[in-house]
């Protein structure tokens, strides 16, 4: 598989259309998606605004997921050509909404990940793996909130059964 160089990489585009459903719901879809194996997403004010509903993912979490979704893949993506061994990742994350200069925003996000390794001795690669992953996820490049990290390194050595 041939690396994509990102200095020299031709522009990319990714299109979504959203389509009003009913109330303050629509429906979130990606014509570069499959649309017919249920893909799209709803999506509605939040339950915090003026008729906003509870249950649906809001514009606020899609934004603090494509941040998290972002760490994650960059993470795999270096973690791979690392050659780290770890046996789980997860990110817990949090956006915080705030009045800013007379304007709601996201101002901050916290993210929470957490790798499990089977070895202490991949402790050091994967926090540097993790804060690489951060330097590098172009989401976050792309954004004004200001994203912090707590990160987590559990160690669980592989069980061996018995057979």
């Amino acid at each position: 598989m041939k690396k994509l160089k990102c200095s020299n990489m031709e522009p990319h585009f990714y299109n979504v259309e959203i389509n009003w459903e009913n109330t303050r719901k629509g429906i979130v879809c990606s014509p570069e998606l499959n649309k017919e194996n249920g893909v799209c997403i709803e999506v509605a004010t939040p339950p915090e605004f003026s008729k906003g509903i509870k249950g649906i993912w809001s514009p606020e979490h899609l934004f603090v997921a494509s941040i998290s979704g972002c760490l994650m893949t960059t993470f795999l993506a270096i973690a791979e050509n690392s050659t780290l061994e770890f046996t789980s990742f997860a990110c817990k994350s949090t956006g915080k909404l705030d009045m800013m200069e007379g304007k709601l925003m996201i101002s901050e996000i916290l993210l929470k990940p957490t790798v499990v390794i089977s070895n202490e001795q991949y402790r050091e690669k994967a926090i540097r793996i993790i804060k690489k992953a951060e330097d590098a996820c172009l989401i976050s490049h792309s954004v004004k909130s200001k994203i912090s990290m707590e990160i987590t390194i559990e160690v669980k050595p592989y069980l061996i059964e018995n057979r």
